[in-house]
């Protein structure tokens, strides 16, 4: 887009060429035919003409080529007029729609003109050459102009919000948004361009004086404005890159903030950007390059620098992915010089440069280090580091440490760190996530920088003006994050622009006093928007994404699900079609809908960095490099991607951070905007989140103005427009959503001065003549207009109408002027005929006057007398005389003009002397005055001087004070510097403190937990302490008794001393065998130990099986409970059905009422049928006589005129028989709506009377199953109490034995001895524990006890209530006679639980065989599963399809909206076209009487011309046999002429006599054929009155044959609409039939389905007994099909319900079906850990019996212990068989399930096949209409019958009436397309209407016209008339005075012959002879002379009134007739 160097005119790229546009004949076209959109697959829309309409479809003829083609009406699309195109604002378009705004914007876009206004959009589309529209004499041009002022431009954009924000003072911002390609960033660049231009400070102006040589400029640091432009370069090259659709995409968002001062300049600029793609500086797609600042460097960079920055070529860097790429028309060498020379401007140092390179060429290597996997290992290595040497080089870091922290970084496992080692894999993406982050880094620093470059000036920001330049909405094949965060800015943006948009809209509605509800349109993205963004309840995606963020072992899988599961149910959430689809999940944004695929959404969120590569980046030698890396190690965690990072595919990162951390940086080197507080967890989505609320309450404080960039082809063509891709676009950015805001309010407003200029002429006479205000004229018009109140609104300077109502009044206005120029032109011709007729009339009397003349001349040519005269004249001096006085005359005349003259100058002078005078006198006073007031100001002068002197001492005061100040300030700012470093060490330290602050917080809560569990700890040992204490008085007891036991051992040993060799030898066995049983007691107490482990687990295992039971158990009565509900909604279809009887005669009823009417409706049909016929006959008959007979009389003119009567009587007649019957029609539909509604409650009525009961039943029974499962809780507690009482026992028993053989012992082995007491001081705090135990145990069961004698209580009470409510279900039982025996056998089958809880115990001993059994049966479970697996994929497939067709729904609902808002407008258009027609209709009638009275008027008048016309016929016949005798006579009369030419040449030589003659013949000749000319032109005159008059004979008879065509059309179309009434009647009865047959069908089914229900129902048959005497009642009246159809629709109603019931059922089933499967599978796992348990006990039980009998000295102790273990291994058993027994019971309930969904399954296919059967017999009624009617009579017999099956089927109606709710949709939505098409024909007859008055305005004009053209004719006859007696008048007189003349000169010949003789006798001629015979040929002469005086006169009248229209040859002789006539009267004067 930038400047065109060459002379193109850049006008032609701004300004439209309005002659096109108003191009008349293009109105003409489009007033002609009815132009539209159609759409096209090629062009989008094309223009089409309506040809035919066809119901719902229209056919249509191509503009393009003519091919005709059929539309659908609801593809069409309205035309706007030809005034509106190439419109510059689309929102003044009167038809807004998409086809309308495409062909505008195409329109202009082939005409160069690539700005188009939308309402507050500017739409940009990319013209893909340059333009010369840039330049600064365009920007002078937009500049200080207003927007309207001036075509649409971006500079027009920019100038208004310049001017907003210096009027207004209110912040502005420009929003740029658009796909990549489509010009975002270059508007942005010409934004920036002319703001720098126009508000440039004057420092910046003195700049430019500068010339370009000096180095002055660049030296200093560069100019604001220059800089300002400058930053783009820099931003280009390292955020820019090169993609297939743009070759300088920005790859960044940036908003650009330009300050300004409050006069208006720039004071500084401020750049935020947003998401950068940082992926790009890694990889690139085919044909794409990365950044272009890495290839101007590797192009433009110098041999220094490249061995410097270690640069390669291009092949040699692995993140060039495609090599060295060119931009066709670039050269990176020269961007790379631009760029740096950017860099100088914008005061960057060498060293800067230089270190941001170096940077540039790191991320460059950091692709070339290789890594490559180990061979036995997954370990990486590097076996090549020369890469890594030069990266480090040019980062500063050691080579070594990086590698080491590349391949075995450092973690943190706990407290301490550890070395792991990578893999390839993480070490790859190590690498590519260091390169962009250090890029990234490096990005923002470099934006800081420009801020800061930017930001320099000291004067104070009074206002800013931000330009946003941003990506459009995104929709690709597959999503991902990034386009989620574009589209969700887009959907905040355009949120705000439908609010400002409005506000603005309503804002004008409100300052032009219009009554308007606000609408906030804002609001309808706001569900969107939540989505994305809601925090919680329930959370949106973002949200959802960074709690997932939080779990270590969460995966975008586990992501998905979270959203499927919380997001389902959400409006603008969908889930994906298919299971096998490659979306995840799909979001509704306003611009479309939008699949996202959410890979590695978790690591994009994250941004995972190597923390010790980041620590080594931030002590880098190079200072550039660790300030972009500083903060980052100390203030922040980070991701660790290492830790468990195995190639994105293991276990998440532990740590996260996201790019708040690369931003935050301290203020050296981002400033303290970038900070955040330490410690904090962030994400990517948090971030930005901060970041677009930050700039969304920035744009919310500024006035926004948008601007909307548009890509118009992907070849990158100039001239090439691909229009979906353009409507696309347009969608994306919201166009047409503004559009669609606009169509809600008023969007066209036309000034009341316009409307009043281009209106007016619609309402001729509303206004009356003289002034009147606007507004006032425009109401009047408004009133004279008669439009309806919704269509317009009346403001203060505006009128403001609805879209379309502008084009209508456009048509009318064509109309109105085509009829006025057509009598325009009617009148022009008549006066241009009539002007060419009197011509005509001229020229035919000029041409006499010269014949007369030319024939007088002829005469006197060679007359000597006349010679004598001609020649004496000029000699007389008394010719003389009267010129000289006539020349003095004139002297005298100039002598008087200039003494006058003279006269009037003198008097001049005289008064501007004075004037003078006056003047010099106040010059005089004047000086004097100014004189005095220059000796003031020398005064003033000298004391202003002594001023100025001090003024200046005080300023150098000033001055040094000022100096002074800055030096203290100079020192305040450093002392605040130093300050806010020292602020910002403490704000440092106080977070530091924070956070220890917090540790100590939790190691304080931690401790005082600890303290709390110490003194818990201590009350426990307290109490064990205490019995310590009694148990140690009990041991004490027990030594005692010991120790008289020892002294009677004692004896014992005295007495056995003899025995002591004997038993020596003996203890040397037992000494071993001692040994060996303390080795196996030690062996058994570890044993002992690991069996009180597993019964530990085991109990949990068992507690958890039965927590899971007790839940199988709950389910199962659900669903028993559900069984029963179902059941009972069958007993609830009795009480309905009476009610439904009750409606049944009521709706009869109606149906008869309706009947009557349409039999009364059909007669009088029938008479309008009849009256047809006649009038038909009677017109034919009329045409008949009208052929017959020219000669009408004015009896049949009567007769005509009352036949138009009845017509018009009997059109009348019909439209009052429609109306009643619509009314009657909505009457019925009234009914029908209230009876449906009085039905509807009594349901829901007895659903909630139906849940109450349910309510309490659930209630009573799950307080049931709570107590049973308290009661078992105890039961279990109680055994093992018991269990565990008697262990301690046997433990007790083992010690005592233990005890008593250590007291055998004691004497004979003293040393054992010590031994043996401190294995009894072991045993005995074992048994202290022991018996601590057992208290325990005594306790807990003492406490369980009590707990069971509560439960017992509330058992009794829950027993009491039970009873209660039991006497209450048994009265609702008696209502519903089913329910009671539900009742009881619900309690029979408690009874039967609690037998089966009693019999459990008994049951455990089987467990054990029937658990191989149960194996069996989980594997039929398990295949059961599988089967119900692909029953749910099944459903999921079905419930997919469901979805598609919703989304079709969905679709078609808003495109019916659309249409129906449309439709509404419509509506209330076609209302005041009703009401307008109604009051044109009477006015029409009134017409229609004057016109037929006129029209009998014409007629005679007619009549009269058609005599005239026959009469003038037979003048014309014999004139025309005149004209053939005269054309004859003229023949012979130029023989004749030829003949007397002969002799007349040879008479004249010889004889003047002779002359005179000839003179005489050829005179009369021309007299001749001049009557023969006349009688010409009269016969031409007649023939013309005969063609017009047979011309408007020929008229009338047309327009008589097109009125009597019209009225023929007009009963037509009313036969059509009773036929099509009719028609639909028919269509309802045969629809009613077969619903009728389909209910026969269908209940014929359900009783051979439903024997069950019937075998149930035969209790019931006393009910029915009672209800089937109601049913004959009922029989009586059901014999009409309208009421069996009501009642049909009811029960559809039912089946409705519940369907919908089912199918939540069936969902529910579907999850409870998956919970069971899932408990079955833990069952499995729990009963094989059980049995490994069993096992491993047994094991040790046959361990424990082989020790047994291999020792026999303990043996009775190890009997003991086996007793015991065999007693716990039974306990085991016992509840191994109680686990296995429940496991049976839930297995049996799991088949019962199954086989409840298995039926609900087998159902819900028997309905899928209904409804197919449904819908075949659907297709067949129209078959069977036929033979319904000859059997409704049968019907009629035989219901009594049926009406009992009928009965019983509507209580098994549940499940198969799916199909006919489907067909009364159907049905609604034909009357809803009934309603439409009636809708339509009304608005088609509105149209006939104003067609028919149109004709008759156009018939009435026609005959105006023929009548102004007779009485035309008539008047013209009479002229002609006249002229003809004029003419033979004067033909008469000029042959009286030709006969004088011939009389006069035989006088004179005579006398000239009697002259002759006396000189030839020569006899002496006396004088009184001579004198008196001069005398008399004096007189004579007189008389001639007096003559030809006359016919002079006439001549020289002639000649002045026909000079300019007579030919040059008839010029000459009236030249020199007036001379040759002066001779003889100067002649005469002389004699």
């Amino acid at each position: 887009m930038a400047q065109r160097t060459g002379q193109e005119d850049p006008e032609r790229y701004l300004f439209v060429d309005r002659a096109v546009v108003y191009n008349p004949a293009t109105q003409a076209d489009w007033t002609a035919k009815k132009l539209v959109w159609v759409p096209s697959e090629r062009h989008g829309f094309e223009a089409a003409s309506i040809r035919e309409e066809r119901g719902e479809e229209v056919v249509v003829e191509l503009a393009e080529n003519g091919k005709k083609a059929v539309v659908n009406k609801d593809d069409i699309q309205k035309m706007n007029p030809p005034k509106f195109s190439k419109v510059e604002d689309m929102a003044e378009l009167t038809c807004l729609n998409e086809a309308s705004v495409l062909h505008n914007l195409k329109d202009r876009y082939y005409s160069g003109l690539i700005y188009t206004y939308s309402g507050l959009f500017c739409v940009v589309i990319n013209p893909y050459k340059n333009l010369p529209i840039y330049s600064e004499n365009i920007i002078e041009m937009y500049r200080g102009k207003k927007r309207h002022e001036m075509p649409p431009h971006i500079y027009a954009i920019s100038e208004t919000a310049y001017r907003c924000m210096l009027q207004d003072r209110e912040d502005q911002s420009i929003l740029c948004t658009g796909e990549s390609g489509a010009g975002k960033t270059e508007n942005t660049k010409k934004v920036i361009q002319y703001l720098a231009h126009v508000a440039s400070s004057h420092k910046g102006r003195k700049d430019h004086n500068i010339p370009p040589d000096s180095p002055k400029p660049m030296k200093l640091q560069g100019e604001l404005e220059r800089q300002l432009l400058q930053a783009n370069p820099i931003l280009e090259s390292f955020g820019n890159a090169k993609t297939v659709k743009n070759d300088n995409s920005s790859r960044f968002g940036k908003f650009i903030r330009i300050n300004f001062d409050v006069t208006g300049y720039i004071v500084g600029a401020n750049i935020e950007t947003y998401l950068l793609e940082k992926s790009r500086a890694i990889r690139q797609a085919k044909d794409e390059r990365t950044f272009h600042i890495f290839y101007q460097l590797l192009s433009g960079a110098g041999e220094h620098l490249k061995s410097d920055l270690l640069l390669e070529g291009f092949n040699s860097y692995r993140f060039l992915s495609n090599g060295h790429v060119p931009i066709p028309g670039q050269q990176d060498k020269d961007n790379f010089q631009e760029t740096m020379e950017a860099m100088h401007i914008m005061t960057f140092n060498h060293d800067e440069i230089l270190a941001m390179l170096k940077v540039v060429s790191a991320v460059l290597q950091f692709g070339n280090v290789v890594f490559k996997k180990e061979r036995n290992t997954d370990q990486a290595s590097m076996p090549e580091n020369t890469a890594a040497q030069k990266l480090c080089h040019l980062l500063g870091m050691n080579v070594m440490e990086f590698t080491r922290a590349i391949l075995s970084p450092r973690i943190k496992v706990g407290r301490d760190y550890v070395q792991k080692a990578q893999t390839k894999e993480q070490a790859d993406f190590a690498v590519e996530a260091l390169a962009k982050a250090t890029y990234e880094r490096l990005f923002r620093w470099l934006v800081h920088r420009i801020n800061k470059a930017l930001d320099r000036t000291k004067r104070q920001g009074a206002s800013f003006i931000g330009i946003l330049d941003i990506a459009g909405f995104e929709i690709f094949e597959l999503n991902s994050f990034e386009q989620l965060c574009i589209n969700y800015t887009n959907e905040k943006l355009q949120q705000l622009f439908n609010h400002t948009m409005f506000i603005l809209e309503q804002e004008e509605y409100q300052r032009e006093g219009i009554e308007w509800s606000f609408i906030d349109f804002g609001l309808d993205l706001q569900p969107c928007i939540d989505l994305i963004e809601r925090p919680n309840n329930p959370p949106g995606v973002l949200a959802l994404l960074d709690e997932e963020c939080w779990f270590p072992k969460a995966t975008d899988k586990t992501f998905v699900d979270k959203v499927l599961q919380e997001l389902g149910t959400h409006s603008k959430f969908q889930k994906p079609r298919q299971l096998k689809d490659k979306a995840d999940f799909c979001i509704i944004h306003y611009a479309g809908r939008v699949d996202y695929k959410a890979d590695e959404w978790l690591m994009k969120n994250m941004d995972p960095l190597n923390d010790n590569v980041a620590t080594l980046l931030h002590q880098s030698t190079d200072k550039f490099v660790a300030e972009l890396w500083k903060d980052e190690i100390q203030t922040f965690q980070r991701a660790s991607f290492y830790d468990n990072v195995s190639g994105l595919h293991e276990s998440p990162v532990d740590r996260i951070v996201g790019l708040d951390q690369v931003a935050g940086m301290n203020e050296t080197a981002f400033g303290a905007a970038y900070k955040t507080k330490k410690g904090m967890f962030r994400t990517v989505s948090q971030l930005y989140k901060e970041q677009l609320s930050k700039l969304m309450a920035t744009l919310r404080n500024t006035n926004p103005n948008f601007v909307r960039c548009i890509i118009p082809n992907h070849e990158k063509r100039a001239g090439k427009l691909d229009p979906h891709l353009v409507l696309d676009q347009l969608r994306c950015n919201g166009v047409l959503e503004g559009i669609r805001i606009c169509r809600q309010g008023f969007p066209n407003r036309i000034v009341f001065q316009e409307f009043r200029q281009r209106y007016e002429i619609l309402t001729p006479n509303a206004i009356p003549k003289g002034f009147m205000d606007g507004k006032q004229a425009c109401e009047r018009m408004i009133q004279a207009l008669e439009l309806d109140q919704n269509l317009f609104r009346i403001g203060q300077s505006k009128i403001f109408f609805r879209a379309g109502v502008l084009a209508h009044l456009e048509e009318e206005r064509d109309l109105k002027i085509t009829d006025i120029i057509i009598y325009f032109q009617a009148v022009c011709r008549g006066y241009l005929a009539r002007k060419a007729f009197a011509k005509k009339q001229q020229q035919l009397s000029a041409l006499k006057i010269l014949q007369r003349n030319c024939f007088a001349y002829l005469k006197l040519r060679h007359w000597q007398w006349w010679r004598l005269f001609t020649k004496v004249k000029p000699l007389l001096q008394v010719t003389r005389q009267e010129e000289e006085m006539q020349a003095k005359d004139e002297e005298l005349a100039k002598v008087k003009e200039k003494q006058s003259k003279v006269e009037g100058e003198l008097v001049e002078m005289e008064r501007k002397h004075q004037q003078l005078m006056e003047e010099k006198n106040i010059l005089a006073e004047q000086l004097q005055a100014e004189t005095e007031l220059f000796a003031e100001a020398d005064e003033m002068r000298a004391r202003l001087v002594a001023k100025k002197q001090e003024l200046e001492e005080i300023l150098h005061d000033l001055e040094s004070r000022v100096e002074e100040e800055e030096e203290r300030n100079q020192s305040l700012e450093n002392e605040k510097k130093k300050m806010q470093s020292h602020v910002q060490d403490l704000e440092e330290q106080l977070d530091e403190e924070e956070a220890a602050r917090q540790k100590l917080q939790l190691e304080k809560v931690t401790a005082e937990a600890k303290i709390k569990k110490c003194e818990e700890d201590i009350l426990l040992l307290e109490d064990q302490n205490s019995k310590f204490l009694k148990e140690k008085k009990l041991l004490e007891d027990r030594i005692g008794e010991m120790t008289s036991m020892l002294a009677e051992e004692e004896e014992k040993a005295k007495n056995l001393g003899k025995t002591k060799n004997k038993q020596e030898m003996m203890m040397v066995d037992l000494e071993e065998r001692l040994k060996k049983e303390e080795k196996t007691r030690q062996e058994l107490e570890k044993a002992k130990r690991k069996l009180d482990g597993e019964t530990t687990d085991l109990q949990d295992q068992i507690a958890e099986l039965q927590a899971q039971i007790e839940e199988l158990k709950l389910q199962l009565a659900k669903k028993e409970e559900e069984l029963q509900a179902m059941q009972a909604r069958g007993d609830e279809e009795v009480s309905q059905r009476n009610n439904a009887l009750k409606q049944v005669r009521e709706l009869q009823a109606q149906l008869a009422e309706l009947q009557e009417d349409l039999e009364s409706e059909r007669v009088s049909r029938n008479k309008a049928e009849k009256l047809k016929r006649d009038l038909s006959e009677e017109l034919e008959a009329l045409k008949t006589e009208l052929e017959d007979t020219l000669d009408t009389t004015a009896a049949q003119q009567e007769l005509r005129t009352k036949r138009e009567q009845e017509v018009a009587e009997l059109k009348k007649a019909i439209d009052e028989e429609a109306k009643n019957h619509e009314a009657q029609i909505q009457e019925m539909r009234q009914r029908h709506g209230t009876a449906l509604e009085d039905l509807s409650e009594q349901l829901e009525q007895a659903k909630r009377f139906k849940a109450n009961l349910e309510k309490n039943k659930q209630s009573q029974e799950s307080a049931n199953k709570e107590l049973a499962i308290e009661l078992k809780g105890v039961q279990q507690a109680k055994t093992e109490s018991e269990h565990k009482r008697k262990k301690l026992e046997g433990q007790l028993q083992e010690v005592m034995a233990r005890a008593t053989e250590g007291e055998r012992l004691k004497g004979e082995l003293a040393d054992r001895s010590h031994k043996l007491q401190a294995e009894l001081d072991n045993v005995s705090t074992l048994l202290e524990d022991a018996e601590r135990k057992g208290i325990k145990m005594a306790k807990d069961v003492s406490s369980l006890e009590s707990q069971l004698q509560d439960t017992q209580e509330l058992l009794q009470e829950e027993t009491r209530q039970k009873l209660n409510l039991s006497s209450r279900i048994r009265q609702l039982e008696e209502e519903k006679g089913g329910l009671q025996e539900q009742q009881e056998e619900e309690e029979e089958t408690r009874k039967n639980l609690e037998k089966q809880l009693a019999a459990l115990q008994a049951q455990l001993v089987e467990s054990k065989k029937k658990l191989e059994d149960d194996v069996g049966a989980l594997e039929g479970l398990e295949e059961v599963k599988k089967k119900l697996l692909k029953d749910a994929e099944c459903t999921n497939q079905r419930l997919e399809e469901k979805s598609l067709a919703f989304e079709k729904m969905e679709k078609t609902k808003t495109r019916l909206q659309q249409e129906l808002d449309d439709l509404t407008v419509d509506l209330d258009h076609q209302r005041q076209i009703v009401s307008n027609l109604e009051k044109k209709q009477k006015k029409f009638d009134q017409m229609l009487a004057e016109e037929k009275s006129v029209s009998a008027r014409y007629a005679e008048e007619r009549d009269r011309a058609e005599a005239e016309a026959r009469e003038k016929e037979t003048k014309s016949l014999s004139l025309a046999r005149a004209l053939d005798e005269a054309l004859e006579a003229k023949e012979e009369f130029e023989r004749l002429n030829k003949q007397l030419r002969a002799e007349m040449e040879d008479l004249m030589s010889s004889k003047d006599d002779v002359g005179k003659n000839v003179h005489e013949l050829e005179k009369s000749k021309r007299s001749m054929e001049q009557q023969l000319e006349e009688m010409r032109t009269q016969l031409e005159e007649l023939e013309d009155e005969l063609q017009a008059t047979e011309d408007a004979k020929l008229r009338l008879e047309v327009n008589m044959q097109a009125m009597k065509a019209q009225y023929e059309r007009d009963l037509q179309g009313r036969d059509e609409q009773n036929d099509e009434k009719k028609r639909l009647l028919v269509k309802q009865v045969r629809e009613m039939e077969a619903e009728l047959e389909d209910e026969r069908k269908q209940r014929a089914l359900a009783v051979a389905a439903k024997k069950k229900l019937e075998m149930d129902l035969k209790d019931l048959e006393a009910h029915i007994e009672g209800a089937n005497r109601g049913r004959d009642e009922a029989i009586k009246q059901l014999r009409k099909l309208q009421a069996q159809m009501k009642d049909y629709q009811r029960e559809l109603e039912d089946a409705r319900s519940s369907r919908d019931e089912i199918f939540t059922q069936a969902k529910e089933n579907e999850k409870k079906l998956k919970s069971l499967e899932a408990e079955v599978l833990q069952l499995q796992e729990d009963l094989a850990a059980s049995e490994r348990a069993r096992r491993h006990a047994e094991q040790e039980r046959d361990e424990l019996t082989d020790e047994i009998s291999n020792s026999a000295s303990g043996k009775s102790a190890l009997m003991d212990e086996k007793r015991r273990l065999e007693a716990r291994i039974a306990q085991l058993e016992e509840e191994l068989e109680e686990e296995q027994s429940n496991m049976e019971l839930l297995n049996d309930r799991f088949r019962k399930t199954t086989m409840q969904v298995d039926t609900l399954t087998t159902e819900l296919a028997g309905e899928r096949s209904v409804a197919q059967k449904s819908e075949n017999a659907r297709q067949q009624l129209e078959r069977q209409n036929k033979e319904l009617k000859a059997k409704l009579q049968e019907l009629e017999g035989s219901i009594k019958g049926r009406f009992k099956a009928s009965i019983a089927a509507l209580e098994a109606k549940i499940l198969q009436l799916e199909e006919q709710l489907e067909q009364e949709a159907k049905e609604r939505s034909a009357a809803n397309k009934i309603v439409r098409r009636t809708e339509k024909k009304l608005k088609e007859v509105c149209m006939q209407v104003e067609d028919e008055r149109r004709h008759a305005d156009q018939y009435k004009e026609q005959l105006e016209k023929a009548n102004s053209r007779m009485k035309q004719l008539k008047r013209q006859l009479e002229e002609a008339e006249e002229e003809a007696t004029r003419a033979n008048a004067s033909r008469r007189k000029l042959q009286r005075e030709l006969d004088d003349a011939t009389e006069a000169s035989e006088g004179l010949s005579r006398e000239v012959n009697t002259l002759k003789s006396r000189l030839r006798r020569g006899g002496p001629i006396s004088f009184s002879s001579g004198r008196s015979g001069r005398r008399q040929a004096g007189t004579s002469l007189d008389l001639s002379d007096d003559d030809l005086d006359g016919k002079a006169s006439d001549v020289a009248n002639a000649n002045d009134t026909t000079a300019p229209q007579t030919n040059n040859h008839h010029q000459q002789p009236q030249q020199q007739q007036p001379q040759q006539q002066q001779q003889p009267e100067e002649q005469q004067q002389q004699q």
